[in-house]
């Protein structure tokens, strides 16, 4: 697995290239946004980890130019750690988000849980299923996915998200059961991350996210998408 880390503190892409490397995984350095751009243009990489404050492009930019063609996973590296800087970096397309100082361990296992997610949607299925609602289509043996027969763009972790709710129609998932499933982890009190994802999940497959046909609020309990019968 081919993995760039970007981050304008040589030292701190040198250590982390330290400890990716002693798990196995190739590394490849960048140090502003602009750089890791062109590097995922000419490489095959499988995650990015991006620092979020950087010189000539920082994370917030970078990750909105590489959203535009590309759905490779990315974990944010930042100093920051108050709760609007971590929405902001999953608004624009994070899939998650550590807080520097980091601990090499949690490192590491964050990297393993996501691109274990990335690598099942890659891996080819062991039998093809598709599942409908409506005009809501995902394929997941071609991993694609489509409303009224136009083509979606989604995210490893959006796509989980949805797929999850299209294998148990009707059924209202907790944003805990929600972050547990898909983050294999257990979730924690007040964290916004799985509304964060979902609000981009609607505003991809609506066409109003205001009103939407698919994944609904059940309120004060969770969320859940629509039987087809249901969806107008």
């Amino acid at each position: 697995m081919n993995i760039l880390v970007c981050d304008d503190d040589h030292a701190i892409v040198d250590a982390i290239e330290i400890y990716l490397s002693q798990e196995g995984y190739t590394v490849l350095k960048a140090y502003d946004g602009r750089e890791a751009i062109r590097i995922l243009k000419e490489q095959e990489i499988h995650l990015l980890l991006l620092d979020v404050m950087m010189p000539n492009m920082d994370g917030i930019r970078a990750t909105i130019e590489i959203r535009k063609t590309s759905a490779v996973p990315i974990i944010f590296l930042s100093a920051k750690s108050e709760d609007v800087d971590k929405i902001l970096g999953l608004n624009v397309g994070a899939d998650d988000y550590i807080t520097k100082p980091f601990n090499p361990l949690e490192l590491t296992a964050r990297v393993r849980s996501v691109l274990r997610r990335y690598t099942q949607l890659g891996a080819i299925a062991e039998k093809k299923t598709v599942y409908r609602i409506g005009g809501l289509v995902i394929d997941d043996e071609s991993k694609e996915v489509s409303v009224d027969g136009e083509p979606v763009r989604l995210t490893p972790i959006e796509y989980q998200i949805l797929l999850l709710f299209m294998q148990n129609p009707g059924r209202v998932f907790s944003i805990s059961q929600i972050y547990e499933r898909i983050w294999n982890e257990e979730a924690v009190s007040g964290d916004n991350t799985v509304a964060v994802h979902i609000r981009h999940i609607r505003e991809k497959i609506e066409i109003n996210p205001k009103e939407p046909r698919y994944i609904k609020v059940v309120w004060g309990v969770g969320y859940k998408i629509d039987r087809e019968q249901e969806v107008r």
